[in-house]
């Protein structure tokens, strides 16, 4: 499908930071995330910091999903520097969210999961540090997929936390975002497998009417109950993993980062070798208590976020651990987690789930993927 000059359908204020111009008008559309280096294109990571910035090479992942015929229309919006989940940035603005308008995007590939759900993109690249894929995907109706720990290439992308970090395709289907991973991983092959045993977990933990939502579409898969742990205690981990990425940038140019992700920063430096020391402990415990809990399951069903969007204009502050709960387990886990939308909540808001294997059943996960979604697909 060829690549329209300038799509009308949709605004793209607010969700391109960059465009090539001309724009291709053939290949498959791609938007990529301002996270990404692509050569001759600005790539601002989101900062003010590196508003000048033009890279001379293009990411590793760019560089294969151009080779296989991808297209990229332009760069996206994100939270600076993908540190949070509502892509409400101070310097470029606001990422809006077309599939539930007045609600947050979600971040921090907030831009790409709008580019989407516009329809102003056929395809997407996002990274995923703490839910950084499937929140945005979660809140704006489309799929999202996180794959196993180094599966994808992080070459030419800028860091967050570099143990967490991951880079993922975003699509309006579970089989567009298996065709990107085939482009982006050589000798990605999808699993033709049929049945699953599939555990189910967290819906305790939502409210009522998404836990509903959930629960109706998981019988797809005809999951049984599982006491699947969460995470506590390996976020201070994270944080002293961006505090090393940040150090000596933010030193040099504290007063060009926005309050939002200044004051986490901060308090990231603050975290002592100490409090490191025991969430490094407390990622291997529950790293051991997860592969212990999955024990006779291929596959983990939960849902991506316990509530609907938060408002567009939300306290990001406020919500991050809300938004984070059920995705930042499996970046610490380096396990593929997939987010797919399932239904609507209340006043027709997205409510989405994860499908999660343990490393290396990326092919399981998107077939289950496939089999969940199916019945969710309008014929015709």
């Amino acid at each position: 499908m060829g690549a329209e000059t300038e799509p009308e359908q949709a605004p793209v204020e607010g969700i391109f930071l960059a465009r090539p111009e001309p724009l291709p008008t053939d290949g498959i559309t791609l938007a990529v995330k301002d996270l990404f280096d692509t050569a001759g294109l600005t790539t601002t990571y989101g900062s003010v910091v590196f508003a000048d910035h033009v890279p001379d090479r293009s990411a590793e992942a760019v560089v294969r999903l151009e080779a296989a015929g991808y297209v990229d229309i332009g760069k996206t919006n994100l939270h600076e520097f993908a540190y949070g989940i509502t892509s409400q940035n101070p310097h470029y603005g606001t990422v809006p969210n077309p599939a539930a308008p007045g609600r947050t995007a979600g971040g921090s590939s907030g831009g790409s999961a709008a580019a989407l759900a516009a329809g102003l993109a056929e395809a997407a690249l996002g990274t995923d540090s703490g839910g950084s894929i499937r929140i945005p995907a979660a809140c704006c109706a489309v799929v999202g997929f996180k794959p196993t720990f180094g599966l994808v290439p992080l070459d030419g992308v800028f860091p967050l936390a570099p143990t967490f970090d991951h880079a993922g395709p975003m699509a309006p289907t579970v089989a567009a975002c298996a065709n990107l991973m085939e482009a982006l991983v050589p000798g990605f092959e999808p699993a033709d497998e049929e049945t699953f045993s599939v555990g189910i977990a967290w819906l305790e933990h939502c409210d009522p009417p998404v836990a509903a939502r959930v629960r109706d579409a998981a019988a797809a898969l005809t999951p049984r109950s599982v006491d699947f742990p969460l995470m506590e205690g390996v976020g201070t981990m994270f944080m002293r993993e961006v505090a090393e990425v940040h150090r000596d940038l933010y030193d040099e140019h504290r007063d060009l980062y926005g309050a939002n992700v200044g004051s986490k920063v901060e308090r990231c430096l603050a975290i002592t070798d100490d409090e490191y020391e025991r969430a490094v402990r407390q990622r291997e415990d529950y790293r051991k208590r997860a592969d212990a809990a999955l024990a006779g399951f291929d596959l983990l069903l939960v849902p991506t976020l316990g509530f609907v969007p938060p408002p567009a204009d939300v306290d990001e502050l406020a919500v991050r651990e809300a938004m984070i709960r059920f995705t930042l387990p499996f970046n610490a886990l380096g396990w593929p987690a997939l987010s797919l939308p399932v239904d609507t909540a209340e006043a027709g808001l997205p409510v989405s789930v994860q499908i999660v294997g343990r490393p290396g059943y990326d092919p399981l996960v998107l077939a289950a993927g496939r089999a969940l979604e199916a019945p969710l697909t309008p014929a015709g």
